[in-house]
């Protein structure tokens, strides 16, 4: 997938970006519990994994 496409996901639906790069997996169950406790660490933690 296109990685710029991803990191606009990553900002706007960080599970959604994690979940199209890593697909399901702990990655995924990490992003989602940072959306629960704060959105900017969703977001942080989504774009680390979109760019590496």
């Amino acid at each position: 997938m296109n990685k710029i496409v991803l990191i606009v996901l990553a900002i706007f639906l960080p599970p959604v970006a994690v979940f199209l790069k890593n697909g399901a997996g702990k990655d995924l169950l990490i992003n989602i519990v940072l959306c629960f406790v704060f959105f900017f660490p969703a977001v942080v933690h989504a774009l680390w994994l979109v760019t590496k």
